[in-house]
C-alpha cells in the first residue's frame, strides 16, 4: 500500500493537481476488489459475462489508476503523464480513454444509478455476475443516490454491492447520521466495517443475500497514513510543495 500511496503522491506532485486524500481513503477497498473479488482481467475486459466495477466518486481517480496499472490494464509509465493535456488519465476517469474503466464518472450521483441499471440488466438476463460501486459519503447528499438505493431494493438486486467511502469529508456541512441504519431502512443488507482493514473488507464483500442488495459502510480516513493530510480539509484538492513532499515521503518510508 505504501508503494501505491507514494505513486499517487508523485503523480499529483508532478502535475500540481489531484484529489490525493480521496484516492488514498479507498485504496485498500480497491486493492481487495481487484486482487480477490472481481473476475475482471485485462484479457476479459471487453467481454459481457463478467463482473462490473464503477467508481462513482470519480475525483478519486488516481487510486483507481494505480490499481489498474498494478494489475496490467494500463501501462505503469502512463501514470507519469497524469493530468497532462494529451494524457488518457484525467482528473476524472474516462471509459473511452482508459482501459479498465467501466463508466465515465466524476459528476457526483451518476455512478450509482448506472450500477443499478447494470445489476438490473444482469438479473433480467439471468447472469450470475455482480456489480460493485464505490460512492462517497459527500455524494450521498445527491438525490439520485437515494432514488437508486430505493430502486435497487425494490428489484431485490442481490447482485449489487455498494461500498460507501465514509471518510466524513462532508460532516462540516451536513452530517449523514447512521448510514448503515439508513440503508437498512431502505431494504438493503447493510454492514459497517473498517475501510482500511483488508480482512474486514474481504469478509464484507463475500456476504450474500438472496433478496437484498449489499451495502458496505466503510469507515475510512482521508489521506490515511500521511499525518499532515489525515482528515485535513485543506488537502482535499491540493498537491504538495517540495518541503511538504519530503514530510509525506518520510511518513511513507
Amino acid at each position: 500500500m505504501k508503494y501505491l500511496k507514494k505513486t499517487i503522491i508523485k503523480m499529483a506532485t508532478a502535475k500540481g493537481e489531484g484529489h490525493i486524500p480521496s484516492a488514498i481513503s479507498i485504496l485498500d477497498i480497491l486493492w481487495v476488489l481487484y486482487d480477490k473479488i472481481l473476475d475482471i482481467t485485462p484479457k476479459n475486459i471487453t467481454t459481457i459475462t463478467r463482473d462490473r466495477f464503477i467508481l462513482s466518486k470519480g475525483h478519486a481517480s488516481m487510486g483507481l489508476y494505480v490499481i489498474l496499472a498494478k494489475k496490467g490494464f494500463i501501462k505503469t509509465r502512463s501514470l507519469r503523464d497524469f493530468g497532462k493535456f494529451e494524457s488518457e488519465l484525467g482528473g476524472h476517469p474516462d471509459r473511452n480513454k482508459v482501459r479498465g474503466v467501466e463508466a465515465s464518472t466524476g459528476s457526483l450521483g451518476h455512478g450509482m444509478p448506472m450500477a443499478v441499471g447494470l445489476a438490473l440488466g444482469m438479473k433480467i438476463n439471468k447472469q450470475k455476475h455482480r456489480v460493485y460501486v464505490i460512492i462517497g459519503d459527500g455524494e450521498c447528499n445527491e438525490g439520485t443516490i437515494w432514488e437508486s438505493i430505493k430502486l435497487a431494493a425494490h428489484h431485490k438486486l442481490s447482485n449489487l454491492y455498494c461500498i460507501v467511502d465514509h471518510n466524513h469529508s462532508g460532516d462540516r456541512a451536513l452530517t449523514l447520521g447512521d448510514l448503515r441504519k439508513k440503508f437498512d431502512s431502505f431494504g438493503w443488507h447493510a454492514v459497517s466495517i473498517d475501510g482500511h482493514d483488508q480482512k474486514e473488507i474481504y469478509k464484507a464483500l463475500k456476504i450474500k443475500d438472496a433478496n437484498k442488495p449489499i451495502a458496505i459502510i466503510a469507515e475510512t480516513v482521508k489521506g490515511k497514513g500521511i499525518k499532515i493530510m489525515e482528515n485535513n480539509p485543506a488537502w482535499h484538492h491540493k498537491s504538495p510543495n517540495i518541503e511538504e513532499l519530503k514530510v509525506i515521503l518520510k511518513d511513507l518510508a
